[in-house]
């Protein structure tokens, strides 16, 4: 990667958590909570997350790398937008890319892991399906808040830069692309840049395309189900979510490619646009969008990538992996 190793990620200083943790318990104060107890933290090159103990119970912090910053002021947008899918923050601070959370309760993951039921995602896809059409309407307010272009015309462009990026592709490095694969990337480029222009020429919305959608970044309660970690989301063609999800509930159901269960998943999730597409329409964009989402999934490591923490290293592979996911 190009990132310089010259300084540390900022969450690492003492200042910083010092003056981060003054932001939380200022925000609880304000709703009258206090914190009761030390953080519990997560950290990743592309972010910071702590469990944070209050007297009415756990809350959540979350700083951005700044490839992902733009989680912060998006997660707003979408509590606005879309007030009974996301979990309202408690505050965003758009510019320091900062979000305070409540607690979601269980994931889908956990309510899997107790009763494998794939009938839940009869029921997620249709809601998130709705999410993306009730954001549709918004994208250039998405976008002024440094939501990712990658609409199949800049998803075309996007590919391009990503060829012309060898550092990140690790070209000719252990683990890293190779040669051959390079120049035959290089080569494929007419036909996806095809691809891309047919895909725009179906007509269907760009919207919100959350680009990790599966079963850990879903909270599941009663009162149904709430979509959460943003951090890869861009405006897009929305079918691009297929690509994570399909793959998550097969490897999750043990189910092999082209299952029917996936193939019913695939189309109760295209239901909500049949007032205006027929099917076979439909599936023709779903199968472009599954196919072009490869190189959004590099773009999005990439610039979660962005960053000074040696860590980043243990993931930099992401970025020609999935590049060369176009030839399988």
């Amino acid at each position: 990667m190009t990132t310089s190793l010259s300084s540390a990620p900022e969450w690492s200083t003492e200042d910083w958590r010092d003056t981060a943790l003054a932001w939380v318990a200022e925000v609880l104060g304000r709703t009258g909570r206090r914190v009761t107890g030390p953080v519990e933290p997560r950290v990743r090159p592309w972010s910071l997350v702590w469990r944070v103990p209050t007297d009415a119970g756990p809350v959540w912090f979350k700083a951005n790398n700044p490839g992902t910053r733009y989680e912060a002021g998006l997660l707003a947008a979408l509590a606005r937008l879309t007030p009974d899918a996301v979990l309202h923050p408690l505050a965003v601070d758009a510019d320091r890319g900062w979000s305070l959370l409540p607690d979601g309760g269980p994931s889908l993951r956990d309510v899997l892991a107790g009763e494998r039921d794939l009938t839940h995602w009869e029921r997620v896809l249709p809601t998130y399906g709705g999410v993306q059409r009730a954001t549709a309407s918004h994208v250039d307010a998405l976008l002024e808040l440094g939501v990712p272009d990658r609409r199949p015309a800049r998803l075309s462009e996007g590919f391009g830069e990503l060829l012309a990026a060898e550092d990140d592709l690790l070209l000719g490095a252990e683990g890293g692309m190779s040669g051959e694969l390079h120049e035959r990337l290089r080569g494929y480029r007419p036909e996806f840049d095809e691809r891309c222009r047919r895909l725009a020429e179906i007509g269907v919305p760009a919207t919100i395309q959350h680009d990790d959608l599966h079963d850990g970044n879903v909270f599941a309660t009663g009162g149904g189900y709430r979509f959460f970690d943003w951090g890869d989301a861009s405006v897009a063609h929305p079918f691009g979510t297929l690509l994570v999800t399909l793959r998550s509930v097969a490897y999750a159901f043990e189910l092999p490619a082209g299952d029917p269960a996936l193939v019913r998943l695939r189309d109760a999730y295209l239901e909500g646009w049949t007032d205006r597409y027929d099917r076979v329409t439909l599936r023709e964009a779903a199968d472009l969008a599954i196919t072009t989402a490869k190189v959004s999934r590099a773009l999005s490591w990439r610039s979660a990538l962005r960053t000074p923490d040696p860590a980043r290293s243990e993931y930099a592979a992401a970025v020609p992996g999935w590049l060369e996911e176009l030839f399988n």
